[in-house]
C-alpha cells in the first residue's frame, strides 16, 4: 500500500515539483515514515510532505488580519506534532486567535491512536485523566488541536468540543458577516 501512495502522490505532485500539504499531523508524520523506508525508491525522495500548520504558520499566517480574537483557548498537541516539530508553530497559531493560551502541564498523549479510541475507549480515559482534569478545572471559549482522532479523544476526555486549530484561524480571520452565517447555518 505504501508503494501505491507514493506512486499517487508522486504523480500528483508533479514527480515532488509540489509539496504535499496534510491537514492532519498523524497523516504528514506517517507520509515521511511512508518515504523513509521506500528509501531504495528513487523518485519518492523528491516528495516534500508539508503539515498543514507548518505551511500556515510560515506561508499564510504573517498575511492574514485576525479579527476575531478568542479571550481564551485550551490546546492540545499531539504526539505527531511534537515528532514533526511542528508544535511551536502550532502554539504561535494558537495565540494568534486567543488572548491566552493554555497547553495542560499534565498534557501527554492522548492514546486515541487512529481508531484505538473507539475500541478501547479506555485507553483514552486512562491517558487523559490528568489533563481532562485541567481542561474541566477552567472555562475555555475554544478547544483545538491538529488531529480530529486527538479532537475526538479530548471531547470524550473533557466534555468540550475540540476541534482543528486552523478551523478557530480560518473563522476568527472571516469577516465578521461570514462568521456569522457560518455560526447559524
Amino acid at each position: 500500500m505504501s508503494a501505491q501512495v507514493l506512486e499517487g502522490l508522486h504523480d500528483a505532485s508533479r514527480g515532488g515539483a509540489l509539496p504535499i500539504v496534510c491537514d492532519a499531523a498523524s497523516c504528514t508524520e506517517g507520509l515521511l515514515n511512508m518515504q523513509r523506508q521506500a528509501r531504495e525508491n528513487e523518485p519518492y525522495r523528491a516528495l516534500r510532505f508539508v503539515d498543514s500548520v507548518d505551511f500556515v504558520h510560515r506561508s499564510v499566517l504573517p498575511h492574514l488580519p485576525v479579527s476575531g480574537l478568542l479571550g481564551s483557548l485550551a490546546l492540545h498537541p499531539t504526539c505527531s506534532s511534537t515528532q514533526l516539530g511542528t508544535n511551536p508553530a502550532l502554539a504561535e497559531i494558537a495565540h494568534a486567535v486567543s488572548k491566552e493560551v493554555f497547553i495542560p502541564a499534565e498534557w501527554g498523549c492522548c492514546a486515541f491512536a487512529g481508531d484505538r479510541g473507539l475500541f478501547h475507549p479506555e485507553l483514552t480515559d486512562s491517558a487523559t485523566s490528568g489533563q481532562a482534569q485541567e481542561i474541566r478545572d477552567g472555562p475555555f471559549d475554544a478547544y483545538a488541536s491538529t488531529n480530529r482522532t486527538c479532537e475526538l479523544g479530548m471531547t470524550k476526555a473533557t466534555g468540550h468540543p475540540y476541534r482543528h486549530v486552523l478551523e478557530i484561524l480560518e473563522e476568527a480571520t472571516a469577516p465578521a458577516d461570514e462568521t456569522v452565517s457560518r455560526t447559524t447555518s
